[in-house]
């Protein structure tokens, strides 16, 4: 199966990109633009995880460590040492 044709997410250029070294950019100059993007947080995630969000990282840690209840387990501490 054929790659599919793709805009350069930096310069807007049509092509087979993933087929490239530098997918899914078209050349490694709009792959450092893209980066310096990312660098100079011109590029962000928009929202970042907390535990109120369903089916997140964070979710799972806080609820693994603390239990479904969010408060530590009195009966589960383990020996003090």
């Amino acid at each position: 199966m054929a790659n599919p044709r793709i805009k350069c997410p930096t310069c807007r250029k049509t092509g087979d990109w993933f087929a490239g070294t530098y997918g899914p950019f078209c050349s490694q100059r709009c792959q450092l633009i893209d980066l310096g993007k990312w660098l100079e947080e011109e590029h962000r995630v928009s929202v970042p995880a907390t535990p109120e969000m369903p089916g997140t990282a964070v979710e799972a840690a806080t609820s693994e460590h603390l239990g479904s209840g969010g408060a530590p387990d009195p009966g589960n501490l383990g020996p003090l040492s």
